[in-house]
């Protein structure tokens, strides 16, 4: 037999695409190894790291015969990119060489070879096993550390092997590697290493935070420096319910294809949070073949921004379409890149840069034109985006010392989940796929969100004395229909409205 062919995969973006691995052996005078298909460094490189791993797994070295070998990685269109290629070339070579024979129909092999034969891990399992299962394979052989990842999927038949030979030893029929056992999702609820009674003091801050995470809203917190921004920003992590198991695989899926999945799988939401020197790119995502960025790794969770106001412009405005429509769009000459960006923004900036601008205390020392050119920095259209902006005051001494008696993360988690479960039966009443109030387009709130003749006539009130744009009108109904899910009413009272309208900014005004 002079032609072969096995299957693998790529993930492409966060999609994945199959590839076949076709070689092919021809009698000729010379030795040449061709890798075709558009591969990139890391795949032509293939050839001498599959070239070594025969020959140190027992087997003839490609190398010893004079023969023109060419390797196809199919569809040819489509650039092939890293490692994970190893393993299909060198069965796919030694099916063509007749040196070990099996059937390859409904089995997917991905992983990188050492040169002494071993597998080493590769990124991007999960997805890869979420598209097996998917599309009819039956088995997916991959590195021994790649398999708790991928056991998550069941329906699944996945082998681990530590190197090439243990591999070849199974399909042979000659030492069988023993099928793996599902992985078991931890359900642990979320854990901060923060507690909200840590934080002395700042009532009206955690309320704000407990209706931001009950109905998925945006929120921005201002106030002098030390006064406990940061730090209710990581309590606010841990008041969060737990994932849904799609928006788990989803998220364990992301951090994978990213190489920076710490946990086998994502129960909690992602905590992501860049320093404002981040660069746009990073945080947007892109480059030659397009990544994802924080926002998309932040996907499903939270995104953190301490000191909002010192991220570069453009930065802060690539915000308005992933906070709008919950995704990013990255175009590039070679084409278009969707990524998921359903992420709740939490925001922490001082008033003004020295940090004293509107509160008591200390004096504001700015310039006229710090103030403007700090200022300049928040546009109209992201904070209308904004739903809940909290003012954090300096804290007392007095409210420093002894014990704290606040409310834990604990308590206000139990009332989010009821919240939240609330809103879920509401949707799902009218047939609506919504898991939070922040989801809710403006024809849902039609069908969804009655407001009696007072509520309306006060929020259209307030409307026009602070100016709301129509944004920010649904914005504020809402947050209003949060409010009434944490006090446990169907309807919409006048006081849900006006204490939604309390958290538009004021003193931080633009």
């Amino acid at each position: 037999m002079s032609f072969s062919k096995v299957y693998s995969a790529q993930t492409q973006l966060l999609s994945v695409i199959p590839i076949s691995v076709e070689t092919d052996i021809s009698r000729g005078t010379l030795f040449a190894f061709a890798i075709v298909g558009l591969p990139d460094k890391a795949v032509e490189e293939a050839r001498d790291r599959v070239s070594a791993a025969i020959k140190n797994s027992g087997f003839k070295s490609p190398k010893a015969n004079n023969h023109k070998i060419v390797v196809s990685l199919a569809p040819a269109e489509i650039k092939k990119e890293g490692p994970s290629f190893d393993l299909a070339i060198a069965l796919s070579y030694l099916m063509a060489n007749s040196e070990i024979k099996f059937d390859p129909e409904n089995k997917l092999f991905l992983g990188e070879l050492s040169l002494d034969g071993k597998l080493r891990p590769v990124n991007g399992i999960l997805p890869v096993a979420r598209f097996a299962k998917k599309h009819g394979f039956k088995e997916l052989y991959i590195p021994t550390e790649n398999v708790r990842e991928a056991a998550i999927i069941d329906g699944l038949d996945i082998f681990g092997g530590s190197s090439l030979q243990t591999i070849i030893e199974h399909l042979s029929g000659t030492v069988k590697i023993p099928k793996a056992e599902r992985t078991l999702v931890d359900n642990a609820k979320s854990v901060s290493s923060v507690d909200f009674s840590d934080v002395r003091g700042q009532e009206r801050a955690k309320r704000g935070l407990l209706i931001a995470a009950a109905g998925g809203h945006n929120c921005a917190m201002y106030g002098p420096p030390g006064t406990g921004k940061t730090m209710l920003a990581k309590a606010f992590a841990g008041i969060l319910p737990k994932l849904t198991f799609e928006e788990s695989l989803e998220a364990t899926s992301i951090h994978s294809v990213a190489g920076i999945l710490s946990d086998t799988f994502i129960t909690n939401p992602p905590f992501r949070a860049p320093h404002h020197t981040a660069s746009y790119v990073s945080l947007v995502g892109g480059g030659t073949t397009p990544r994802p960025g924080e926002i998309t790794l932040a996907h499903t969770g939270v995104l953190f921004m301490d000191e909002f106001p010192e991220f570069d412009r453009r930065v802060i405005e690539s915000l308005r379409q992933p906070l709008e429509d919950r995704v990013i769009s990255i175009s590039r000459a070679k084409g278009t890149a969707h990524f998921p960006a359903s992420v709740l923004l939490v925001a922490a900036m001082n008033p003004c840069p020295c940090g004293n601008f509107g509160f008591r205390g200390k004096s504001c020392i700015c310039t006229p034109s710090a103030l403007a050119r700090y200022r300049r920095k928040m546009s109209g259209p992201i904070m209308d985006r904004i739903d809940i902006w909290l003012e954090v005051d300096k804290v007392l001494p007095s409210d420093l010392s002894g014990d704290s008696e606040g409310d834990k993360s604990e308590t206000f988690r139990t009332r989010v989940e009821h919240a939240r479960r609330a809103q879920k039966e509401r949707f799902s009443k009218k047939g609506r796929n919504l898991l939070r109030n922040s989801e809710m387009s403006a024809r849902d709130m039609v069908t969804l969100v009655t407001l009696d003749k007072e509520s309306r006539k006060t929020l259209d009130l307030a409307a026009l004395r602070l100016g709301f744009s129509p944004r920010v009108y649904h914005r504020m109904i809402k947050v209003a229909r949060t409010i009434a899910d944490l006090e446990g009413s169907e309807e919409i009272k006048n006081a849900h409205i006006l204490e939604a309208v309390e958290y538009r900014p004021k003193k931080f005004d633009v």
